[in-house]
């Protein structure tokens, strides 16, 4: 048994962390490369993963910045291609780019938002894992982090093809983890509200307080052991599972 401090130690590995330039993602990126990990970082914005990587560069770790759109399967065979071509394998992968707007009703709901919002949050994530989990399986073995959302778990008028894409998103944890299994560990980290900057849209006594045992919003940095947890060989028995950061939302 290693010690607890070598447990969440990432020295080798390589984490592709997608919408990783920004909020949640940025926070993932840099715990990762600060526990050892070199990164790819993924989103549409190529300058936006390019000052990540400085950022991770000047941490002593090697960081690859990919612009990709999550919702285009070209795209991410390419992501997949440039990031084993560069570092020979994917030890983590965390599908984290995701897109919750909302619509004045479900019947205003136009089908390119619809399409939109099932494309970058379930269908992307199903093609990923699906590209990167098979090589994992046939490899070394690797850890998948699907981020999801509490809008899940409590499902509002408003929201609703989010709340289903993410719904799928949980399912694919069960479905990836069995068949990828037991080489691959496949989990979803189901977040709650955290400032980040979608929160900058939101009212002050939003910004303050939430329906929850916490009663208040996550700072972005408190999504970080959570995720090194399932990131690492801490979480070695922990697969097919929900784990939720949402301060106790009911």
């Amino acid at each position: 048994m290693k010690p607890p401090a070598e447990l969440f130690d990432l020295s080798g590995k390589v984490a592709l962390v997608t919408g990783g330039s920004r909020g949640l993602g940025r926070e993932m990126v840099l715990a990762f490369a600060a526990a050892g990990a070199d990164v790819v970082i993924a989103s549409r914005k190529a300058d936006a993963c390019e000052k990540v990587a400085e950022e991770v560069h000047a941490l002593g770790r090697r960081a690859l910045p990919v612009a990709a759109h999550v919702g285009h399967w070209a795209d991410l065979a390419r992501l997949t291609d440039t990031a084993y071509d560069a570092y020979g394998k994917v030890d983590v992968l965390v599908n984290n780019a995701g897109m919750s707007p909302l619509a004045p009703s479900s019947a205003e709901t136009s089908e390119e938002l619809f399409d939109k919002i099932i494309g970058v949050n379930f269908k992307g994530p199903f093609r990923l894992a699906s590209l990167i989990g098979q090589r994992m399986s046939e490899g070394a073995g690797g850890s998948i982090i699907n981020v999801s959302s509490s809008g899940a778990l409590f499902p509002q008028p408003r929201f609703g093809p989010y709340a289903g894409a993410k719904a799928a998103l949980n399912a694919l944890t069960t479905v990836f983890a069995l068949e990828y299994g037991p080489k691959v560990r496949v989990n979803t980290l189901s977040a709650g509200p955290f400032l980040t900057d979608i929160s900058k849209a939101w009212s002050q006594e939003k910004r303050r307080t939430t329906r929850s045992a916490a009663g208040r919003p996550g700072r972005p940095e408190e999504i970080i052991t959570t995720a090194l947890y399932l990131a690492s060989d801490a979480s070695s028995y922990t697969t097919g599972s929900l784990i939720r950061v949402d301060g106790g939302l009911y």
